[in-house]
């Protein structure tokens, strides 16, 4: 609703039917509400749309994660925006309308801490146990810095993750996955963080297994 300054002739501000009023500078306007643009829908807003929303299918539930995952790449954005930057660059395969996420380039933490050598996983009756050799005084790699394991149900779009497990110097950590997921396909990935939390290794991308 506009509301009237100076009396019927004066100016106003604010909406009355298809105008709108203001003042800039001291100078009373008014100016036509533009006509109605409908979406357009594009096969390139399409595309990007599609692109996003797959995006966000990963990203979603690991969003706790990513706060600490990403806090160094964010800059002047989230953590979670800086996450689908990354992926939307870099982490989506194939053509409109056909796009996957591929999981070997995504990323769950991105970051300068050197992270561990020789990482595998292995999953054992509902357990995924991570392992690697301790590679301390490495670069920035210390004993006391911290696993981040996380494994991604890429049929049920949920996860599991702990963003400071066990020491480098422990050389093993484990999860363990919910009951619900036998016979899900899930996505493995391991990084780490320093023990004072200001510095986190790239994630390893450890491959996909199926829950039995």
């Amino acid at each position: 609703m506009g509301t009237i300054k100076k009396g019927i002739l004066g100016g106003f501000s604010g909406k009355v039917g298809s105008v709108v009023g203001g003042t800039w500078n001291g100078i009373t306007y008014m100016r036509s509400l533009p006509s109605n643009v409908k979406n357009p829908r594009t096969e390139k807003q399409l595309s990007q749309r599609s692109k996003f929303a797959l995006t966000v299918k990963f990203l979603k539930p690991i969003h706790p994660y990513l706060r600490v995952g990403f806090k160094g790449f964010a800059g002047g954005q989230t953590a979670f925006n800086a996450a689908m930057s990354y992926h939307l660059s870099n982490a989506i395969s194939g053509e409109y309308p056909n796009y996957e996420l591929d999981f070997t380039k995504a990323l769950v933490s991105c970051g300068s801490l050197v992270t561990a050598e020789k990482v595998e996983a292995t999953l054992v009756d509902g357990r995924v146990t991570f392992t690697w050799i301790d590679n301390s005084g490495i670069g920035n790699a210390s004993p006391t810095d911290r696993a981040m394991p996380l494994v991604f149900n890429s049929t049920r779009h949920e996860a599991v993750y702990i963003k400071a497990g066990d020491a480098r110097a422990e050389e093993s950590t484990y999860l363990n996955l919910p009951s619900h997921w036998l016979d899900d396909e899930i996505q493995i990935y391991l990084g780490f963080i320093s023990d004072d939390g200001l510095n986190v290794a790239n994630s390893v991308y450890l491959g996909k297994k199926t829950v039995a």
